[in-house]
């Protein structure tokens, strides 16, 4: 009997160990993802979609051209949701050739 509960104890203190190692690698990496996509921001490699407030790639994002100004998308959803919302307001990007 003694044996029996000797032997849970020491499972679920080497469980207790491993689970916060995974917990603290988790919590690091997030930590690690959010410093990297605060570098890539502020070096102008990612933007924020107007529309759904998420970050993308300058390079592979989609693209709207309102003279100088440049609006990037997340996906051809945010992109005409944008536009539509501007013609809603009366506002109208020029038409592309």
């Amino acid at each position: 009997m003694w044996k029996w509960l000797i032997l849970a104890v020491a499972v679920y203190v080497l469980y207790r160990m491993f689970a916060n190692d995974l917990l603290k690698k988790k919590q690091a990496d997030k930590k690690e993802d959010a410093a990297e996509m605060e570098r890539k921001v502020a070096a102008g490699e990612m933007v924020k979609d107007p529309e759904c407030g998420a970050y993308v790639s300058v390079d592979d994002s989609i693209t709207v051209r309102d003279g100088e100004k440049v609006y990037r998308f997340c996906s051809y959803d945010c992109r005409d949701k944008f536009l539509k919302r501007l013609e809603e307001g009366g506002r109208e990007l020029p038409a592309r050739d």
